[in-house]
């Protein structure tokens, strides 16, 4: 199903060209992440405008309204609206009008991709460039807004991850940051609203990291962001087990499933082995012992994957557990006392490269944060662990996770410009809009800021660049360039 992207809007949207005021010539709106609804979070990180501009603003109003015989796209259009709103109840002769002109009279302004910004500044700008298409650009808000916001959730989340990472590495590790990109692994897939919602937030993970199992991820990036899988480190994964495989092979005889893989399967390299069909602890406490020499001889890591329980206390230990239990111990102590390792620079206990461990049910930002920091209180790098991210990371978020709103905030009318504004008596001050034209500029800390009742003059001098102008993209961003901006945004 492709629908026209003439129809992709809300319904009310249909009359507004009829209600603004007669003389109308100039519609200018922006988007904003507007509040945020958790402490860990006082920017965002921009992300996906390329793929909305690329997929819809050029493909699909290309292919699907432009490229269609006129008399097509008016009847189907016609047949909708006299079905939705009542026969003859609207004109239609705006959209021949736009149809006949052949491209998006749009300019788009927008701060770069990847960029970290502070909540109320706006990550872009759109306008009409044809004084009659004026009602064109508020009629983009909800495609605009319901393709954006997550990509840029995404990419955030992603961010904090990667910080604490980062913070924990510097402590625990030393300079050392290479297994980072590691340690964050993309299990969302399955549990996100639909394949594009997989993709787009998949998309926004690999900004940030490298592990993943949403593989059409590494396509997004690809098609809309000139990604090269055989020319730069886009996505990647490793041999792996689910509970089906292990169930087939009995739990009689589950050693043998596990000797079977990390010698015959997988007699070299990484391979991950979900450890928790029946009883993780006897997995930890007896058979890895017994293939001790097995694993420890082959050219690769056997990583073990506990998939239930609470995270915090399966990985770090439990202090109300029977005191020297396995359960007290935690998995990756208990791992350390088969194989043992190394001490790095900053005096942590760091497993032998034969072994690891992923966690990868249920985590959360609270949680990732309380296991690194019980393994660090406990004497362990940061480095010991990886942590699958999934749909309970990337998918209990809404558009108001980050208050993503697009508000017009300047117009024109016969010539005459007005600044715009709304400031509800009711609300708590969320929902208060800047005024007029505006200017995003960076501050002393070297943060994006905001200027609204700009002049024409100002308004062309600040940080947001015209990227899409009258169907054209004048800005095309690399995943390199991108990553390389994140990981700038380290510092700040």
């Amino acid at each position: 199903m492709t629908p026209s992207p003439i129809l992709l809007k809300d319904g009310y949207k249909v009359g507004h060209k009829f209600q603004y005021p007669e003389g109308t010539t100039l519609v200018y709106s922006n988007l904003t992440p507007r509040k945020s609804r958790s402490k860990e979070f006082d920017s965002i990180i921009f992300f996906g405008l390329q793929y909305f501009v690329k997929e819809y603003l050029q493909r699909q109003f290309g292919e699907n309204f432009f490229n269609q015989p006129k008399d097509a796209v008016l009847k189907q259009y016609a047949r909708r609206m006299d079905n939705y709103l009542g026969k003859d109840s609207i004109t239609y002769d705006h959209i021949a009008a736009l149809h006949d002109l052949g491209y998006l009279p749009l300019e788009i302004k927008a701060l770069p991709e990847g960029s970290l910004v502070p909540m109320r500044v706006p990550v872009l700008t759109i306008r009409n460039t044809v004084p009659e298409f004026f009602w064109l650009t508020n009629m983009l808000e909800t495609i605009l807004s319901a393709i954006l916001w997550k990509p840029c959730t995404s990419a955030t989340t992603a961010f904090q991850y990667l910080r604490v990472f980062t913070q924990y590495a510097k402590d625990t590790v030393g300079d050392d940051y290479s297994f980072i990109p590691w340690q964050g692994h993309d299990f969302s897939f399955r549990g996100m609203s639909g394949v594009e919602d997989a993709l787009m937030s998949g998309a926004g993970h690999l900004l940030c990291f490298a592990g993943t199992d949403t593989i059409p991820a590494i396509d997004f990036l690809e098609t809309y962001y000139h990604a090269d899988c055989e020319k730069e480190l886009v996505g990647g994964s490793v041999a792996a087990t689910e509970h089906s495989v292990m169930c087939m092979g009995t739990q009689d005889a589950e050693i043998d499933t596990f000797d079977r893989l990390i010698t015959k399967v997988y007699p070299a390299g990484i391979v991950s082995i979900v450890s928790d069909t029946w009883d993780f602890w006897q997995v930890i406490t007896e058979f890895l012992p017994k293939l001790k020499e097995k694993i420890l001889a082959r050219n690769g890591k056997v990583v073990i994957r506990p998939d239930s329980g609470d995270p915090v206390k399966i990985v770090a230990g439990d202090k109300d557990a029977p005191v020297d239990s396995p359960a007290y111990k935690g998995a990756i102590q208990c791992m350390w006392e088969t194989f043992g390792g190394t001490i790095t620079k900053t005096g942590y206990k760091l497993l032998d490269g034969h072994v690891g461990l992923i966690y990868g049910d249920g985590i959360t930002m609270e949680r990732q944060l309380a296991i690194l920091e019980a393994l660090k209180q406990k004497g362990f790098a940061s480095y010991n662990v990886v942590l699958g991210l999934g749909s309970f990371t990337y998918e209990y978020v809404t558009r108001d996770t980050f208050g993503f709103a697009m508000k017009a905030t300047y117009g024109e009318v016969n010539g005459i410009g007005r600044d715009i504004f709304k400031d509800p008596k009711t609300d708590d001050g969320t929902k208060k809009s800047a005024k007029g034209l505006m200017q995003v500029y960076t501050d002393a800390n070297g943060r994006y800021a905001l200027k609204d009742q700009c002049t024409w003059e100002e308004e062309k001098q600040g940080a947001l660049k015209t990227i899409f102008k009258d169907g054209q993209l004048l800005v095309d961003y690399t995943l390199d360039e991108i990553r390389k901006r994140v990981q700038g945004n380290l510092t700040k």
